[in-house]
């Protein structure tokens, strides 16, 4: 009665070693640390525009200054320690206040996002192609689309979650759980969205929908995974700009930067790692037929 579920089991792990294989012979190489590194180079001029646009469609539904007082008041999320509150606050009065000329002007330096991507694919799977960084940052932009959605679910479960913050009343393990058990899967699935549509047609590649959907789902939770962290080191009460001669502003950035490219690794591992699974998907490569499990 365990012999089929045995079988099983190893079947399944000979499949994961088989994708691990896959996506190491694409990783390993001199290319790995430039790839990841030109993908954030491509975010530092991508990222600031895209959570503009993000901040920027609240106000759809919202009006600006309501969308304003109520962003404002997720502030209590961000963790105070390391003086990121003021960023945000920032960036929220700039998104709000941003404006349809505004927001057609942020779209041009948010679509470099989408060629950083496939350039950095390409330099660990190089090909011939024409247009490269065009064609990328065409397809990237189709996810304007699904931005409003996104930023509905995301602020409005984070209105949610601040009455579960100690400054909002909420302090204790059980808020602090149920706070970050739902903020993880919720960012989860929501980033899930743009990384399936990112690994199906701006990565090269091109893998089929079932197979982008697999990475993009598996990708978000490793990157969520790593955002946490980021919040996490946040709040931690160090200056960071001691390396620096005192300068927080270098270390702040320079601790962004390390952050960022520490995400792109991880972004390019998911990558690779559908990239195998659409060739092992290509090669027909079945799962032995155990028969029904007892």
């Amino acid at each position: 009665m365990r012999a089929p579920r045995l079988s099983v089991m190893s079947a399944y792990a000979t499949e994961v070693r088989g994708l691990a294989v896959g996506a190491r012979r694409i990783l390993v190489g001199p290319e790995l640390g430039p790839a990841a590194a030109g993908m954030t180079f491509f975010s530092g001029i991508a990222l600031v525009p895209w959570l503009l646009l993000l901040v920027w469609t609240t106000t759809w539904w919202w009006g600006v200054d309501d969308a304003e007082q109520r962003l404002l008041a997720l502030r209590l999320l961000v963790p105070p320690d390391m003086g990121a509150r003021v960023p945000y606050e920032e960036l929220v009065r700039a998104g709000t206040d941003l404006g349809v000329v505004g927001a057609l002007v942020v779209l041009f330096p948010a679509s470099f996002y989408g060629e950083g991507l496939r350039r950095a694919g390409l330099a660990l799977r190089p090909r011939t192609e024409r247009f490269t960084g065009w064609r990328a940052r065409a397809q990237v932009m189709v996810l304007l689309a699904a931005l409003p959605p996104i930023a509905f679910l995301f602020f409005a479960v984070g209105e949610w979650l601040v009455p579960l913050t100690p400054e909002g009343g909420g302090g204790g393990a059980v808020a602090l759980t149920v706070r970050v058990v739902v903020g993880f899967h919720v960012v989860w699935l929501l980033m899930a969205v743009p990384l399936t549509w990112c690994l199906k047609h701006v990565f090269p590649g091109e893998p089929r929908w079932w197979v982008a959907l697999l990475g993009g789902l598996s990708t978000s939770a490793f990157l969520v995974g790593f955002l946490y962290g980021f919040q996490l080191f946040l709040a931690i009460p160090v200056d960071v700009g001691i390396p620096f001669g005192g300068l927080g502003v270098v270390g702040g950035v320079v601790a962004v930067g390390l952050w960022l490219c520490m995400l792109h690794l991880v972004l390019l591992v998911g990558w690779a790692s559908t990239t195998a699974l659409e060739e092992r998907a290509v090669r027909g490569t079945p799962l032995p037929d155990v028969g029904p499990a007892a």
